[in-house]
């Protein structure tokens, strides 16, 4: 079993494993953190399922794993690998269950003196406009056509229908929309699950969330951000909901074999993949795709009824209710993107799993109201805890294939949390903060307590260190809904 010893130390925030540890391994295996941060890698699996990654063929440069690293399905969550378009694979454990389960954020001008007395009405509110909860439906229903429209064209479908502003599409990664997506590679079941969900925020670590900005590191990048101290922001943190849950089992059954036939080597049957280009892999991607859309649309329809509920609640109260988009970022999903691989740029697909893309200053991806400061990098904490906005670095370009931590990352399984306190108790010591929580489980609350998870702040201290990431603000909770 790989030791902290046989890691190498690279400098204060990254640490190698050789590979030359492991005779399977195609490139070495890198951790990004402190030292703390580092040997917290060793409570799980984490660092096994690091290693099983860079065995994989076609990978380039490193396995990575983020400092909020911990275990997960095939790939450890926090993971970053890059594989070659013209002899790598895709690996749906790379990518997950919950495709493209990401954050938004939105922004106001409004003071939290201001909007505290309104406070329990609106997140009231949200909570009416926002469903949440285990297979709970959502505020649009789909007929079988929008269902195939809103695969095929994600957040674009939900501007056709009312239901985004021109520059919300603008200010989320890649637009709100993966080309090369096909309804028709989505089965039957996923489209069962997903019909009846669109606009809810699901259960488990998803959240809603009402912040105040209580510090500013980057003044400039902050105000092209709409960011300012102790302002209102909302956090909205969702995926795919149950229709990305069935792509994922569906793509894993169907790729059980292909491992064998096409005599890729794996060293975990959690790692099922297909060579890239191959019938198996271009179909899973076009449904992984696929599931990448429904969710970006997900996350703003939820914007959509979050602004209702800002008018319902707080016109004619203050004089603007009006909500701005920050961005909207991606944690989990495999994309197709050029980058520099030592002497060579190269056509990669880039799985991110429990990661975030941080693209730098100047990048033709980025929006214009970005392109001088890099791309913002939301990185939520937990329910009690502070959440950071961040911005992407070329060092990250450079180094990670432009990608930074994603959140706090667990440190805790639900299990071992509901050990720990029942969700009254957690209920109870939240209110203790100031901060208003909304659940419709406390079974769930209780295993997204707080002291479940890493402390976000050394995570972000750690990836700010590596250079990954630049700090520009934290903001820190009063509402919180689960569901």
């Amino acid at each position: 079993m790989v030791q902290k010893s046989d890691f190498e130390q690279i400098n204060d925030y990254v640490w190698e494993l050789p590979q030359a540890y492991d005779g399977r391994m195609r490139v070495p295996a890198r951790i990004y953190g402190s030292e703390e941060i580092f040997e917290a890698a060793f409570r799980d699996s984490s660092v096994t399922q690091l290693m099983n990654v860079a065995m994989l063929p076609g990978i380039v440069k490193y396995a990575m794993a983020m400092p909020d690293v911990h275990q997960g399905y095939g790939f450890p969550i926090g993971g970053v690998a890059a594989f070659r378009w013209d002899e790598g694979i895709i690996s749906p454990g790379g990518v997950g269950y919950d495709i493209n389960c990401g954050v938004r954020m939105l922004a106001s001008q409004i003071d939290y003196a201001a909007l505290e007395p309104y406070l329990k009405d609106l997140i009231a509110s949200i909570d009416r406009n926002c469903p949440s909860g285990v297979g709970g439906k959502g505020a649009v229903q789909l007929s079988d056509k929008e269902l195939d429209d809103v695969l095929e064209r994600g957040a674009e479908w939900a501007l056709s229908k009312g239901y985004a502003q021109r520059d919300d599409l603008e200010r989320t990664e890649s637009q709100g929309r993966i080309a090369g997506a096909q309804a028709g590679a989505v089965g039957a079941r996923a489209k069962e699950r997903g019909r009846p969900q669109m606009g809810s925020l699901g259960a488990g670590n998803h959240f809603l969330e009402i912040d105040v900005v209580d510090e500013i590191y980057d003044a400039e990048a902050a105000d092209v951000m709409g960011l300012a101290q102790d302002r209102v922001v909302v956090q909205i943190h969702c995926g795919s909901r149950g229709l990305g849950h069935e792509v994922c089992g569906q793509y894993i059954r169907a790729l059980q074999d292909a491992p064998r036939r096409y005599g890729i080597d794996i060293p975990d049957r959690e790692l099922v993949a297909a060579p890239v280009d191959s019938r198996e892999g271009r179909e899973y991607l076009a449904a992984m795709s696929a599931a990448a859309n429904y969710a970006f649309a997900n996350r703003q329809i939820l914007a959509h009824f979050v602004r209702r509920s800002f008018e319902q609640v707080m016109a004619g109260k203050v004089k603007n209710w009006h909500l701005t988009q920050v961005y909207d970022v991606t944690h989990n999903i495999a994309k197709i993107e050029e980058h520099q691989v030592g002497s060579q740029r190269m056509k990669v697909i880039v799985h991110r799993k429990g990661a975030t893309r941080a693209f730098p200053p100047r990048h033709p991806e980025l929006p214009a109201v970005y392109r001088s400061i890099g791309q913002p990098v939301l990185v939520p904490g937990s329910m009690g805890t502070a959440s950071y906005v961040l911005a992407g670095t070329s060092t990250a370009m450079d180094e990670t294939f432009g990608s930074t931590c994603h959140g706090a990352g667990r440190m805790m399984s639900r299990n071992a949390a509901l050990k720990q306190a029942r969700g009254e108790h957690v209920r109870s010591e939240l209110a203790s903060q100031g901060i208003v929580v909304r659940t419709g489980s406390l079974k769930g609350l209780a295993e997204e307590a707080p002291y479940a998870y890493k402390d976000v702040s050394l995570v972000v201290d750690s990836v700010a260190g590596a250079g990954l990431a630049r700090k520009v603000a934290r903001v820190r909770p009063v509402a919180v809904i689960k569901g």
